[in-house]
């Protein structure tokens, strides 16, 4: 497993060793550290970035500890899960402590002194592409869209071998950090386009007073009708399902786990549900109960 740790060079060595190791999958100035840096300021922390390449290295870096904590997207509004960190966050032990949500707004950015008549090839990964398609073909047909493993090293790479014609689609933070001028700032088709994050960090302690959101892994029997008494009891507990997502259990044919976020207005109430179910389950695994995010 390959990480990096990198911050800002301003701090002093003894203030960077005291500063919290956040893993994120991706590169420096990707919306994964925009949404750490959103959420732990926040709360008045300063964090050291841990570079992950894929989202497994980021638990392996925890594990290890390489990182204390992570932030970790899971979902899209306009791409929806990302199904694999639904089975990373029940393989691990780490528990989510709060979310944060990012409105994904993508930048045609490149090295200063150039206008978008200039560039004639823009690198960027490929669901920046789709978000984005329609600003090219409309726009600036003469660019040639190149997909790259991640949108923020793409922006990096620019700088750092003063690739003059080439352009990157990233996220703010990216320009800033790598001193590339933004072109077209908002390109992104849809304008309502949000990614919602987790924070996995067990030195968190939320109040229970704070507390009005849990994520819950579940299994049922095998039988008719065991999925809507579930959400039967849910509901009479006044608890707001705001998503579920069924995984199929490796080894058991048509059988499977049940991933669920759940709101609630009092933590009591909702505790009485999860008591009311659980005799109906055939395993529960709470893997956070945090504050939600607006």
């Amino acid at each position: 497993m390959a990480v990096r740790i990198y911050s800002d060079s301003l701090f002093l060595t003894d203030e960077l060793d005291r500063m919290k190791k956040v893993a994120i999958q991706g590169y420096r100035g990707c919306f994964h550290e925009q949404a750490s840096r959103e959420f732990y300021s926040e709360m008045g922390e300063d964090i050291r970035i841990v570079e992950c390449p894929t989202f497994e290295s980021l638990f392996k870096a925890m594990e290890d500890g390489a990182a204390d904590a992570a932030v970790m997207a899971i979902e899209n509004t306009i791409s929806g899960g990302l199904i694999p960190n639904f089975e990373l966050l029940r393989s691990y032990p780490f528990r989510i402590k709060g979310e944060v949500y990012i409105r994904i707004e993508q930048n045609l950015m490149a090295l200063p002194g150039q206008r978008i008549e200039d560039i004639r090839q823009v690198r960027t990964h490929y669901m920046a592409i789709n978000q984005t398609r329609k600003f090219f073909e409309e726009n600036c047909p003469w660019i040639t869209v190149v997909e790259h493993e991640d949108t923020a090293k793409a922006a990096i790479e620019i700088a750092t071998e003063g690739l003059m014609g080439v352009g990157a689609v990233a996220s703010s933070l990216a320009a800033e950090q790598n001193g590339l001028q933004i072109l077209a700032p908002g390109i992104e088709t849809y304008k309502q386009n949000f990614t919602r994050f987790l924070i996995l960090d067990d030195s968190l302690t939320v109040p229970k007073s704070r507390i009005d959101k849990a994520t819950l892994c579940f299994t049922l029997p095998h039988k008719p009708g065991s999925l809507a008494q579930i959400l039967t009891i849910l509901s009479f507990y006044d608890m707001n399902l705001t998503r579920i997502q069924s995984l199929p259990i490796p080894g058991h044919e048509w059988q499977y786990f049940f991933y669920a976020d759940i709101k609630f207005s009092t933590y009591a109430r909702y505790r009485q549900a999860l008591k009311a179910a659980r005799p109906l389950m055939k395993d529960l695994n709470v893997l956070g109960e945090y504050k939600s995010a607006q």
